[in-house]
């Protein structure tokens, strides 16, 4: 995959700050479920890359990240902002996602530079139907046989 053709996994906009994850390519010698992945944040302060590995475990991770997404927005609402760590934290770079008003998103790369950075987003109510897409989108590409 080059980096025009490279499917999307996330794209959190709010018009001024992006935060996205693109897939870059298989990572043989990892095993057949590993991917290299793009962090990749755009925004008037700040532009930056962080490569990690993605397998398809995470994939189902990121499903249910954005289940109890939906789920806990009204907590949000209330004050009480849920945290969801992808790829699960522990991983070499990961996002911290924090459903509140507004959203944000840490992007942390582990153990290498400890450098965290975080994003606040606007984000429309309804994202979240657009990032299952994505989610399907990926996971069709990505799917046994591909």
């Amino acid at each position: 995959m080059d980096e025009e053709t490279a499917p999307e996994l996330i794209r959190l906009a709010d018009g001024h700050q992006v935060v996205s994850v693109k897939l870059a390519d298989r990572v043989p010698a990892w095993g057949p479920d590993y991917y290299a992945a793009d962090i990749v944040i755009s925004s008037d302060c700040v532009n930056a890359r962080l490569r990690i590995l993605v397998t398809l475990e995470d994939l189902d991770h990121w499903s249910g990240a954005l289940g109890r997404i939906e789920t806990d927005e009204l907590r949000a609402a209330n004050g009480d902002a849920l945290t969801v760590d992808w790829p699960p934290a522990g991983n070499d770079g990961y996002l911290r996602f924090i459903a509140d008003d507004p959203y944000v998103v840490e992007i942390h790369d582990q153990p290498q530079t400890q450098i965290s950075v975080r994003v606040p987003l606007d984000m429309d109510e309804g994202w979240t139907p657009e990032a299952r897409q994505r989610l399907r989108d990926v996971q069709r590409l990505l799917s046994p046989g591909d």
